[in-house]
């Protein structure tokens, strides 16, 4: 029975896989883009671990995570397996490259510096100076992007879009962290004409920082869209896109179990 469910499971991600895959690629012809330019970011909030496992045996090797302390759990039980096959002189397991998506507490920045490739949710000079801070004492420069909230939407974190630039030059003087690019969401239930305004918003500015001589060549990405509005999100000029429910339709453990943030996708 455990098996078939495991054999089941596979069929329905790899169906789920071509299916997104498919959808980013018409995107990216329809913007005349080369879909190489955009990188998935599996969210696994809500499967379970043996699903992450699958999932990076098919090649999704960036995977996010909205809480910190899920990501540090499962970041270290994955290292740990990865660790006890190499002393076994078994295949090497695959290496993830952890994405933290949520708002990040400030507590928090320890829990995660270890592990992230990127994080997409730095909205205020304080926390962006903590992971400086935490980054220099392990000898890492940390990857991240500004959070901006495009469509002033009061529940929305980020920052003002007016402020982008002050809080980018403010980050040139750190040599801890990287400034890569721009982050935003988009508001539940927008019309793809609002979704389009919203995600153009965000591209403006970045084009309008790129010129400035405090960003340097890596300024390069821009994450927006989610499951339900990651192919305007392409059009739009999207470089990462954080797909968990189109994904994992079908794969995901009930949200109580997990509870819930703004950062559900």
């Amino acid at each position: 029975m455990i098996a078939k469910t495991s054999t089941n499971n596979k069929r329905k991600l790899q169906e789920n896989l071509k299916r997104v895959k498919d959808k980013i690629a018409r995107a990216c012809e329809k913007a005349k883009r080369d879909p190489v330019e955009v990188r998935m970011v599996a969210v696994t909030k809500y499967v379970e671990l043996d699903v992450v496992r699958m999932a990076m045996d098919m090649g999704v090797l960036d995977l996010g995570e909205s809480r910190a302390q899920q990501l540090n759990q499962r970041a270290g039980m994955l290292h740990e397996a990865a660790e006890r096959r190499a002393v076994l002189g078994s295949d090497p397991l695959p290496r993830p490259r952890w994405h933290m998506i949520g708002h990040l507490q400030r507590n928090k920045v320890k829990m995660v510096v270890p592990w992230i490739e990127m994080i997409h949710s730095v909205d205020s000079l304080r926390l962006a100076e903590d992971l400086h801070t935490q980054a220099r004492r392990v000898g890492r420069v940390i990857d991240m992007l500004l959070q901006v909230n495009t469509s002033g939407e009061k529940t929305k974190f980020g920052v003002a879009v007016g402020a982008v630039t002050h809080l980018a030059e403010h980050f040139a003087e750190w040599d801890g962290i990287r400034l890569r690019g721009l982050m935003t969401m988009a508001p539940i239930d927008c019309t793809p004409d609002e979704l389009k305004l919203y995600f153009n918003r965000l591209r403006d500015v970045f084009d309008d920082m790129r010129g400035e001589r405090f960003v340097t060549p890596a300024f390069s990405e821009l994450s927006m869209g989610m499951s339900d509005d990651y192919e305007v999100a392409i059009e739009c000029g999207a470089t990462q896109v954080r797909i968990g429910s189109a994904l994992f339709d079908g794969l995901m453990m009930p949200r109580d179990r997990m509870g819930g943030d703004e950062d559900d996708d």
